[in-house]
């Protein structure tokens, strides 16, 4: 069994105001890459997890991370040895683990079947999970586990991945955000709310990790529809009117900056 974990963007990324209990009340566009990490699964005696790959290292433990508590927290009979291929970065802002642990519920989901409260399951692992089950494009509210479909006008669309190499814990960037509400989600197409939208967390992130503005500014000088960060950073995305463009947007980047990482792909 084989099953892609596919690259989580927030297209947009409003952040309304602080909750009481220390979340934040969003409003976003998730979207998917085409692209991602890769799970492969096997029946086995018990319940087993191993990491390869080019951020195979940076996951953690193998009994501990998101895809060995989504095994745990879902039935199933039997063992199931995951391998996980993490070709993605880690606390980059692409929803990796959160990913990967959807992952988990669509092997799962296609040999055994989901109980019927695999949404609550999904959102105890994290409030990107449950979006990541299905890795279809919505709006999210709430902390984002509040979904709403919408006409998908982006399916397709050549995108490229760049990442600095550093990593980026999510909690001293909201943290850092300045508490103004900037209005919400604009109305229409998935194309309309992003073309329209903001990240929030842009400047934040910059102010913790001034690499990001230097991505930024190396995506927008290769004239795509739309540069911006994704999730809490430090991953940003340009989208581009067709696959040359974007690749050889990645051509340019990769000759000026060797050193970050990128990926080449399309919205799903």
């Amino acid at each position: 069994m084989r099953e892609t974990a596919y690259a989580k963007l927030n297209l947009a990324l409003h952040v309304r105001q602080r909750r009481e209990d220390g979340y934040h009340e969003l409003k976003t566009l998730f979207a998917f890459c085409e692209h991602g990490d890769v799970l492969s699964a096997e029946p086995t005696a018990r319940d087993e997890v191993r990491t390869v790959g080019e951020f195979g290292g940076n996951v953690g433990d193998p009994g501990d991370n998101l895809v060995a508590r989504a095994l745990s927290a879902l039935p199933h009979p039997g063992g199931l040895a995951i391998t996980l291929e993490k070709n993605l970065p880690v606390a980059a802002g692409l929803g990796g683990g959160s990913a990967d642990a959807g992952a988990v519920f669509r092997l799962i989901e296609n040999a055994h079947g989901l109980p019927a409260d695999w949404k609550a399951r999904a959102l105890d692992l994290g409030a990107d999970v449950p979006v990541c089950v299905r890795s279809e494009m919505a709006v999210g509210r709430g902390v984002g586990e509040d979904l709403a479909p919408l006409d998908n006008d982006l399916a397709g669309t050549p995108v490229l991945l760049v990442n600095p190499r550093v990593a980026l814990s999510t909690g001293p960037v909201f943290k850092a955000w300045d508490g103004q509400d900037r209005g919400a989600l604009a109305e229409g197409t998935a194309r309309a709310i992003a073309l329209n939208g903001r990240n929030d967390l842009e400047a934040p992130a910059i102010s913790i990790c001034p690499v990001i503005a230097d991505v930024l500014d190396a995506l927008r000088a290769t004239d795509p529809l739309l540069a911006r960060m994704s999730g809490s950073g430090a991953t940003c995305f340009a989208l581009f009117p067709d696959a040359n463009d974007r690749d050889r947007a990645a051509e340019a980047i990769a000759k000026a900056h060797p050193d970050w990482w990128s990926m080449a792909t399309a919205l799903r």
